[in-house]
C-alpha cells in the first residue's frame, strides 16, 4: 500500500507536450499500448483550452444536458462516464479520480510545472516552446542540422518521435528505478 501522502504528491505524472498537432495523441497512444503490455495502469488527463462537446449527439445523457441538465453519469458493470458544468476545475481536482494509477499522462500542459517530455515535429514546430528546467526529454523528428539548432539544456536527451518504445522506457527508467 502507498503511503498516507496526497495523491499528487505521489503520483508518478507526467506531461506529453507540444504545440497544436505536433502528435501528442499519437504517441500518447503508442506509450499506452507499451505500458499497457507492462501491466502498468495509465490514466490520462487531457486539458482543451476550447469548450469540448462532452456527448454524443443523439445519446440520451446527450439530450439531458442539451435540455438543461448540470451534469449527467452513465456507468455499467465495469466503467462510468460523468460529465458536470463546473467552473475552475483543476488537474489536480481530476488527478484525484486516478488513486489506484501507477502513472497518469497529462497531454498538453506545455506551460505547466509538471515534468514534460515535449514534441518538436518537422514541418509542426521548430523550437521548444517548454520551460528548460522542466523538460524531461524532446521527441522529434528533426534532422540533425534543424536538432543542433535547438535550444536546450545538454542534458535534455532527444528520442526519435516515431520510436515509442524508447521514450516508454525513458519514462520507467525515471519513475520506476
Amino acid at each position: 500500500m502507498r503511503g498516507t501522502k496526497k495523491l499528487v504528491e505521489r503520483k508518478r505524472i507526467v506531461a506529453i507536450s507540444g504545440v497544436k498537432n505536433s502528435g501528442k495523441t499519437t504517441l500518447i497512444c503508442r506509450l499506452l499500448e507499451i505500458f499497457k503490455e507492462k501491466g502498468l495502469r495509465v490514466a490520462v488527463l487531457k486539458h482543451d483550452g476550447h469548450d469540448f462537446e462532452p456527448d454524443v449527439p443523439g445519446t440520451d445523457t446527450y439530450r439531458q444536458l442539451q435540455a438543461g441538465a448540470y451534469g449527467t453519469v452513465v456507468f455499467s458493470k465495469g466503467k462510468y462516464m460523468l460529465v458536470k458544468q463546473q467552473p475552475q476545475i483543476t488537474e489536480k481536482e481530476l488527478l484525484e479520480f486516478f488513486p489506484e494509477a501507477d502513472l497518469i499522462l497529462l497531454e498538453g500542459f506545455k506551460y505547466s510545472n509538471y515534468p514534460k517530455i515535449e514534441i518538436v515535429r518537422k514541418g509542426n514546430s521548430a523550437e521548444s516552446v517548454c520551460n528548460p528546467k522542466r523538460l524531461m526529454a524532446i521527441a522529434t523528428n528533426l534532422d540533425a542540422e534543424e536538432r543542433e539548432a535547438l535550444s536546450i539544456p545538454e542534458d535534455v536527451p532527444l528520442f526519435e518521435l516515431d520510436n515509442a518504445k524508447s521514450i516508454a522506457e525513458f519514462i520507467l527508467s525515471d519513475y520506476f528505478r
